[in-house]
This record gives structure tokens, sequence and C-alpha cells, in this order.
């Protein structure tokens, strides 16, 4: 097919990680392809840019390091960014997380990119700490999401409606330009509801599986576990990811392994199979302090496992308390605690929280509902396709 055929269906989807657009986006690219757009996934190096490639996937790498703060190594991105699209011509540019999203955005531009396409997952460390560095770095960002959001041929997409009245009252964006998608979506033929765990002649076992950030809740999630194996409960509690050295709230390694030495809880690292994982588990917790829309809990609710989360932004779009899981109060040991032995403690309840999560995942969650909800967004923009 040749070039000028293709260019108006050249669709990028930009990630600061290849992880992250083959975990998170990987179907949307599949989906866009089988309707005859031409995607083109990049982002910095990493192992799942062959990943990407392998499944018939255009993948690029971006020489982007997301924790650079030098003006110049980020003027020689941006710059790149523009050349790059110049030289692609594509129809439409969709930048995830914030720093992709002001970056894609402010070359796609300069490039004269038809339609912007613009998803953060929550309002990232910038917004939500309260260190000096992120104090400093707020303005800067802030007036760079607004030349990035703005336009009638640009669109930002939130997963809650938390962050929608963050972002209108920060006046970042005109709230008409603002749409609303529950995350990246949830393959539930893959994520199957899981036999209910027999789990009376041994330990129960609670997951916590996500990016080993400190606002994640993992602190909590350890201090919880610290109580409930000290009032001599048979419980066994795991923990799954990776530290992110890319992310100031990271947790350390050591720390890390100084909780699997104290035997308070077992630590899986990176799992590829979560799947499996989830089926293994009794509960699933994520203490978050706050989301866009957390996957892996939902992929656990689609595996009919009972979640405990916080009652914060995101989660709570997941879970409605005592409906389809328990909410407790954010940054909040005692009742993560509790909210885990009241589920050791009533398997009935524990059953019935789980398949209401399955059948909500179906309902609202499953990646088909997104991807099509996403692709409308596309058309929006691009009505001649």
């Amino acid at each position: 097919m040749s070039r000028s055929v293709m260019t108006g269906r050249k669709i990028v989807l930009f990630a600061n990680t290849d992880w992250y657009l083959y975990n998170f986006r990987r179907s949307l690219a599949q989906a866009l392809q089988a309707q005859g757009y031409e995607p083109l996934l990049i982002s910095p190096p990493g192992p799942y840019g062959e990943k990407l490639r392998a499944l018939g996937l255009r993948w690029e790498p971006v020489p982007m390091d997301r924790r650079s703060l030098n003006p110049l190594r980020e003027a020689k991105l941006l710059a790149w960014l523009v050349l790059l699209f110049r030289r692609e011509r594509p129809a439409l540019v969709h930048g995830f997380t914030i720093k992709c999203a002001v970056y894609g955005s402010l070359a796609a531009r300069v490039a004269r990119v038809p339609a912007r396409v613009n998803a953060v997952a929550g309002m990232g460390y910038v917004f939500t700490s309260n260190d000096s560095k992120a104090r400093v770095l707020r303005p800067l960002v802030r007036m760079l999401l607004r030349a990035a959001l703005d336009g009638g041929n640009a669109r930002l997409v939130l997963q809650n409606p938390d962050d929608v009245a963050l972002f209108e009252a920060a006046r970042l964006v005109d709230r008409q330009y603002v749409r609303l998608i529950p995350g990246s979506g949830v393959d539930c033929s893959r994520f199957l509801a899981r036999e209910a765990a027999a789990a009376k002649d041994r330990p129960l076992r609670v997951l916590l599986a996500a990016r080993l950030l400190w606002d994640k809740g993992v602190a909590e999630y350890i201090a919880a576990a610290r109580q409930l194996l000290g009032e001599g409960r048979p419980l066994h509690f795991l923990l799954a990811g990776d530290p992110d050295p890319g992310n100031p709230a990271a947790v350390p390694e050591e720390v890390v392994r100084g909780w699997v030495d104290e035997g308070v809880v077992e630590w899986l690292g990176h799992v590829d199979d979560m799947p499996a994982l989830f089926a293994s588990v009794d509960v699933v917790v994520l203490p978050s302090y706050r989301e866009g829309l957390p996957k892996g809990l939902i992929e656990a609710g689609a595996c009919a496992v009972p979640l405990v989360t916080t009652d914060v932004p995101g989660c709570r779009e997941v879970v409605t308390n005592g409906v389809d899981g328990l909410l407790v109060p954010v940054r909040d040991k005692a009742a993560l605690a509790g909210a885990i032995a009241r589920l050791q403690d009533d398997p009935e309840l524990a059953a019935r929280l789980g398949q209401a999560a399955r059948q909500k995942a179906l309902a609202e969650f499953d990646e088909k509902i997104v991807i099509e909800r996403t692709m409308a967004v596309y058309r929006e923009l691009q009505p001649e396709s």
C-alpha cells in the first residue's frame, strides 16, 4: 500500500515504557491494525519492544529518560519527536502519562499533526507529592499541560471522575474536550473466574501486586501483615512486582529484602502469568494513596478474587464497599488488617464479593468496551476515517 494512502491511517501510541505499551495498550494496537490503521508504538528502549515487534506491531525506541530534568536533554527529545512526526506524518498522536502527553502533544503541534489524544492516569508524582522537588516542578508542568491539552483538535482521556474534577478545578482543559474512559481494559476471556479456594487446610494467601512504590500503600500492607501474623492468624502474605528506580517514590530493594528476611512477606518479583497468580490466591489488596484506574485490581476482580482497597480516587471506581469488595481509609494499617481478617473469618462474604467483582469487570471494564470507546475518540477527531 502506498505511503500516501496510509498517511491518514497512521496513529502513534507514545508511552514512557515499552512494558506499559505491551501490557496495557497491546490490544488497542492490534485492534487498530485489524481495522486498517497503521499503529506506530514508541517508548524508551526495553525488552518488551521486541515482544511487540514479534506480534507484528511496529515499535521504535525513543531517546527519552523518564527521570531527566536536564533542559538540553529535554529539548533534544522534543526536537527528535518533531522530526519523527514530520517524517511519519501520522493522523493522530496518543500520549500516555503526563510526560508523554506533554512532549507528544507539543511536538505534534509543531509538526502539524492533525489530532492529539492525551491519556493521563492520575495526576502523577509532581501533583501528588509534597516534597520540594515536586513543588518546584508543579507550576512549570501546569503551564506545559495547558499548552499540550489546549485546542479543539485535542482530547484529554481521564480514568475517573475525581481526576476530571481536578483538571477542571486547575483550569488545565475545557470540559468539552475531556472524555472519561475507565482505564485500558482487561481481557476477561484470559482473566477467568478462579475456582473457590479451599483455604481451610492452609494459610489464607493474600497478595499485593503493583510496582513497588510507597504510594501504592506497601508500608501499610507490611504493617498489616505484621499485625495479623503477630495475632497468630494462619496467613501467607505475597508481594508481586519490582521496584521502579525511575520513580522518586520507589521502595528500595534492600528494604523489600529486609521484609523477606523478617518472614513477613514472600517477594515474587516480576510475574508474567498474572491469571495463574490470581487463581492461586484468596484475597488481593491494593492500599494505594491514589490511582487513575488500577488495572491489577480489575484483573483480580475478573478472576473473582475478593478485593480490599482504599477509598481514594480510582480505587473506589473499581470497588463499591460491601458490594464487590471492601474499602478502607487511606494510610490506615489497622483498618487494612481488619478488612483482611474479616474476609478470612467470613468465607461466604469473600466468595460473594469475588463473584460480584467478576460481574463488574465484565460489565464495565472488559477491554472490548474500552477499545471501542477509545476508537470513538479517534473517529471524533478524524470524522472522515
